[in-house]
């Protein structure tokens, strides 16, 4: 039975006790989400070394780290190392996105040396497979349909299909004109083989098929942002937008086959259109869990993406986004490494951490009072302990000690904290600050 169907029926899953228990909520409240589609669960049923981690309506926003070889660079003990520094980091969940060398051994190490929720392309496996034998556009559905079954089977918890890249979306693509076409990698990988063999996305047109084998293993779709802008210049235009409206129709269907989905959303966005970006997918999705890769919003910062996408993700998490998916220094110009890896960690989720303050998450601003403490205490290992990033700071005020240790290199003997507390200390104790 998968969670859907067991909320439905008004049993409480091991798996949701956890995720209440992790979020300060009531075991039946996080059924009636699971319910209602607003909260997802992704817990392949094949898969038993897994967390239990709820994404949705009302929980802390989690953060995704992408990792993966490319036909460049295939290293799979470095993509192990950047998977666990990325855990270790704090990802709450991984996605496997390789394009080169052994994919499926790959993706099964992974699997066996983690415990966080693990998400795949199909299509990226399903194209790598054609490309070897007579080219992309000769993929034959029922090899794109095999690896999804074969991933499945795997124990992948969540699978990123783009069902929303249509003929028509295509059609819409060619008269409206972008800067950037499509750079979404699977949306390309479908647009190239719809316009060379001139049929109808397959999973679009099978989505039933679709349907039925995450139904059987209990994986959670995300459905694909194909046609999601690549620059600020095209953000919320008609290619988009026209896909969201179709994302929230097979979102729609998939809640009614008992399948877990949420909706994965741009890209690049300028500042003044993320709220309304976010708000758009709630509406037209009926409340699915939101997952967005960024939002980048500037275009001209490439070796500081990892600060451009978290600006837009404590933007997007703060306007209701449930999902950041991190971006890194080097997006745009190469293969992260393992640093690039950390540093995209620790900046969605300082983005991530902002938001759910905006958003009332339980126990967020609580981490922030407790680090006010442990200033006006000037009690550093308190501090450097409570840090989004305890071994940079405490590698930053090691680096620089000051003469007094009670206080920091930068300010010394003026301190405002110590001055504060020696001429205000206990009138501002009877304040209750």
């Amino acid at each position: 039975m998968n969670q859907i169907t067991a909320a439905r029926k008004g049993e409480i899953t091991p798996e949701m006790r956890a995720v209440a228990q992790a979020e300060k909520q009531a075991p039946e409240e996080i059924a009636r989400k699971i319910s209602e589609g607003t909260v997802v669960i992704p817990k392949n049923q094949m898969r038993k070394n897994v967390d239990s981690l709820g994404i949705g309506q009302g929980l802390r926003t989690k953060i995704n780290a992408n990792i993966g070889t490319s036909r460049d660079h295939s290293d799979i003990l470095e993509e192990m190392e950047k998977a666990r520094v990325a855990v270790e980091a704090g990802a709450d969940t991984l996605m496997d996105l390789s394009t080169g060398g052994d994919l499926p051994k790959i993706r099964r190490q992974i699997l066996a040396q983690t415990s966080v929720p693990l998400g795949t392309v199909p299509i990226y496996e399903a194209a790598l497979r054609a490309s070897l034998k007579q080219g992309l556009v000769q993929m034959d559905k029922e090899d794109l349909f095999s690896v999804i079954e074969l991933q499945a089977a795997e124990g992948v918890d969540f699978m990123t299909v783009h069902c929303g890249v249509t003929l028509s979306a295509v059609e819409r693509l060619k008269h409206q004109g972008r800067l950037l076409n499509v750079v979404s990698r699977g949306g390309a990988f479908l647009v190239e083989w719809m316009v060379y063999n001139e049929k109808e996305n397959p999973l679009y047109e099978d989505y039933d098929r679709l349907l039925e084998i995450a139904g059987r293993y209990d994986l959670c779709l995300s459905l694909g942002d194909g046609m999601r802008p690549g620059c600020l210049a095209d953000a919320t235009d008609r290619c988009q937008i026209q896909e969201l409206i179709l994302l929230g129709e097979l979102t729609q269907r998939a809640r009614e086959a008992g399948v877990q989905v949420m909706i994965e959303g741009p890209g690049h966005v300028p500042i003044h259109e993320v709220e309304t970006n976010v708000r758009l997918q709630k509406k037209l999705c009926n409340g699915a869990p939101f997952y967005v890769l960024g939002p980048l919003v500037t275009d001209i910062a490439p070796g500081y993406d990892h600060i451009t996408s978290a600006i837009g993700g404590a933007l997007a998490a703060a306007a209701g986004a449930d999902y950041l998916c991190y971006v890194t220094p080097s997006e745009h110009l190469r293969l992260p490494t393992v640093d690039d890896v950390r540093q995209g960690v620790i900046a969605s989720r300082i983005a991530a951490h902002a938001g759910d303050i905006a958003k009332g998450v339980a126990g967020a601003m609580d981490a922030d009072i407790r680090m006010a403490k442990a200033r006006r205490a000037l009690n550093w290992e308190e501090q450097i302990r409570l840090s989004v990033d305890p071994q940079r700071a405490r590698s930053l005020r090691e680096s620089s000690p000051p003469q007094d240790q009670e206080v920091c290199s930068m300010c010394g003997e003026f301190c405002a904290i110590k001055g504060m507390n020696e001429y205000l200390g206990d009138r501002s104790k009877t304040s209750g600050l």
